[in-house]
């Protein structure tokens, strides 16, 4: 069994847990694909008798955790109801609502977090022979934007799994659309173009887990219960006249942030815009001998559920 002979499908469930049964044109690129059984529960057995010996442990039931990275990239055709980014049913997982706007050539996706009415995903992971059904699929998405590399999303979900199979490899569907660079991009923060490398962004969504006697893993719903997003980058440092670093942080003023559009050809360009980021924290940094710093900013609602907005188009 190969490592790089693996394959992710994804489809968002009408009904909470229930198989979506996701086939080849649900197949999603990923990198770095792993995943590890989450809050296993194995019972140890002490009761008191004549052996020192430690008694057969017994399985009291598991999730399983998926992680993988996703290119952030458009559709490459028009957008509508059935035709979204690629990283459409991850975004949407991790907390995400999706909005598809069909106005004659000037579509476009946005995902904006939501507060309720999560939704969910059946994913199959098949692992060159292996297949490993996921249901009730939630989880968290942390965004990493830097200079000469591609957008990507690290997704990290937790689910129920089913039972492992004996399965041949399916032949995916693949998104053909190529993703564009992080280059030509108009970055801004507080209305000043600084100077970055990266920017990174993490929705930092608390996951719960309860538990439930009733359940054949002994696992209820998978929820969403809190979000914080939050993140960094690391501009050039400049003249407090140019833009006060330090005073917006011990001012905690409240500044938009865009990246601009990246990307230049239509159904495959993306931005991110934060209407009300705040510094958190700042530190010294050095790049190619230039002073720089490295700024924690946490984004805030402007109105609600609008501390962030990933646009295609």
């Amino acid at each position: 069994m190969l490592v790089n002979r693996e394959v992710i499908l994804s489809k968002i469930e009408p009904v909470y847990n229930v198989d979506s049964s996701p086939g080849a044109a649900d197949a999603i690129l990923v990198e770095n694909l792993g995943w590890s059984y989450a809050g296993a529960r194995m019972i140890e057995r002490k009761p008191v008798r004549q052996s020192i010996a430690a008694l057969k442990q017994v399985h009291a039931g598991t999730l399983i955790e998926l992680t993988y990275e996703i290119e952030l990239k458009g559709a490459g055709v028009a957008y509508s109801a059935s035709v979204r980014p690629e990283c459409d049913s991850s975004l949407r997982v991790c907390g995400f609502g999706a909005t598809i706007d069909v106005t004659a050539s000037a579509e476009k996706a946005t995902y904006a977090p939501v507060s309720t009415g999560h939704e969910s995903a059946t994913k199959y992971f098949y692992a060159d022979g292996h297949l490993i059904p996921v249901t009730g699929c939630r989880g968290n998405v942390s965004l990493n934007l830097e200079t000469g590399n591609t957008g990507k999303a690290s997704v990290t979900v937790t689910g129920h799994v089913g039972t492992v199979t004996d399965t041949a490899l399916i032949t995916p569907s693949y998104d053909s659309s190529v993703p564009p660079a992080m280059i030509g991009a108009g970055f801004s923060v507080g209305g000043y173009a600084a100077v970055i490398n990266a920017l990174q962004f993490d929705m930092s969504n608390t996951v719960a887990t309860p538990p439930d006697i009733n359940a054949d893993d002994g696992y209820g719903e998978i929820i969403i219960t809190a979000r914080d997003c939050n993140g960094s980058f690391d501009p050039e440092a400049v003249l407090i006249a140019t833009h006060d670093f330090h005073g917006g942080w011990r001012n905690g003023t409240d500044m938009v942030l865009t990246t601009g559009v990246i990307g230049a050809t239509q159904y495959n360009r993306f931005k991110v815009d934060m209407p009300a980021i705040h510094y958190r924290s700042i530190g010294p940094g050095d790049r190619d001998g230039k002073r720089t710093y490295d700024m924690g900013f946490g984004a805030a609602e402007s109105t609600t559920d609008d501390e962030v907005s990933i646009e295609f188009s």
